[in-house]
């Protein structure tokens, strides 16, 4: 019996059960649809991570003031004015750094006529525009001159620009922060959501000086909460951390004996950390969608048994007729991978029309791609050859006498 011979029989067979032809594909419809809905999850959530991961910087240190000792209590990293704008001067200097950006935040209130916002107002260098990898969509940055004179400009990020002004060019308009002017310079391209889920474009950044002098009220002249240092390669991380470990323990006259008043935090070692969570996650989520795949395998097998077991003497009359055993074996083990190579196919729409479902009405990033699809889909037929094989050898090694005799 030739292909084209044994591929109609095949079908024919399967068109005399539609349901159970049905129930059976229905296994790996499932199977399928839910590796390919998982594969996506899974992919768009290391695509968030990877844009939060890009827009926080490349190569990145953040140098941390020390913590606070008061009646006995310790306070967290930060609390003590440890960190000076001297110190990020002094930190320049050192082999492989390439931007040094000091900064000091606190929530302030924003007016513009009738609106106002209240937002997280960063106080920086030039040179935090280049740590940040954050770019300047309208107007311009502030420069050297702004930090020398204490300048009050400002650059408002996509959501304070929003809710402040509309669809209103807020570039050279007057703000009031803490009840004072200050001249808006620019809108700051859009960043999206942190690593922690913090909206990084519900931001207002002015000259550190700025925001020391008028918006702080910092009893320590010249301190910052934290220095945000880049350094020229991945390479020269681990030499740059140290470098700066012991400029500063210097600088602050630190004994050996005695802990640093400082905490230098490698970004990307977290960054890094987050990135293999979500591969891992992606990993999870696909062995768990291909164990219905493997259930809805093992459904076909079973299927294909009860098959075999009804059309004993359907198979007894056709070898007895002449039919070899690889007739018999090819149009049984046919009959399982149709069945799969449907399933699968139908199973991928499903899964890729699921996806998009959930990226259009729950707001959350699903990549559908096709590597993930066509390797769901090739499984599928894997699964059709492996669990089709032994239904379809049981009956192309029947005993033809014994299968004429079965009612």
């Amino acid at each position: 019996m030739n292909f084209s011979a044994t591929f109609a029989e095949a079908l024919r067979a399967m068109a005399m059960n539609r349901l159970r032809t049905a129930l059976t594909m229905l296994g790996m419809i499932i199977g399928v649809a839910a590796v390919v809905l998982m594969m996506a999850v899974g992919q768009g959530a290391q695509e968030s991570v990877k844009r939060s991961i890009d827009s926080m910087g490349s190569n990145l240190f953040i140098i941390l003031s020390g913590a606070s000792t008061s009646g006995g209590l310790r306070f967290g990293t930060g609390s003590a004015p440890t960190l000076t704008l001297n110190d990020a001067a002094a930190l320049r200097s050192v082999e492989n750094v390439s931007a040094v950006a000091p900064v000091v935040m606190g929530a302030q209130q924003l007016v513009y006529e009738s609106a106002n916002w209240s937002t997280m107002v960063t106080g920086a260098a030039p040179d935090f525009f280049r740590v940040r990898s954050w770019s300047v969509e309208q107007g311009s940055e502030f420069g050297d001159a702004d930090i020398r004179a204490a300048n009050r400009v400002a650059l408002l990020g996509q959501t304070v620009a929003e809710n402040l002004f509309g669809d209103v060019n807020p570039v050279g308009k007057t703000i009031r922060i803490k009840n004072r002017p200050f001249t808006v310079l620019g809108v700051l391209a859009a960043k999206g959501q942190s690593l922690d889920g913090r909206d990084q474009d519900d931001s207002v950044i002015v000259p550190v000086t700025t925001a020391q002098q008028q918006l702080q009220g910092n009893q320590f002249p010249g301190s910052v909460r934290q220095i945000m240092v880049q350094v020229r390669s991945a390479q020269a991380m681990a030499d740059a951390e140290r470098d700066m470990t012991d400029l500063l323990r210097q600088r602050h006259r630190t004994q050996e004996s005695q802990e640093s008043d400082f905490n230098i935090r490698n970004l990307s070692s977290v960054a890094e950390s987050a990135a293999e969570s979500t591969r891992v996650m992606s990993l999870l989520l696909g062995a768990i969608a291909s164990v219905s795949l493997l259930v809805g395998g093992i459904g076909i097998m079973n299927i294909m048994l009860v098959s075999v077991t009804e059309r004993t003497r359907e198979i007894g009359i056709r070898i007895a007729v002449g039919a070899r055993q690889r007739d018999i074996l090819r149009q049984f083990l046919l009959e399982a991978v149709l069945i799969c190579l449907a399933g699968g196919m139908i199973g991928t729409l499903t899964g890729v029309s699921l996806a998009w479902l959930i990226s259009s009405k729950a707001d959350m990033q699903v990549v559908v791609s096709g590597q993930a699809a066509l390797l769901a889909f090739g499984f599928s037929s894997l699964i059709g050859i492996f669990f089709g094989f032994y239904p379809a050898r049981k009956a192309a090694t029947m005993n033809p006498v014994e299968a004429l005799r079965h009612e």
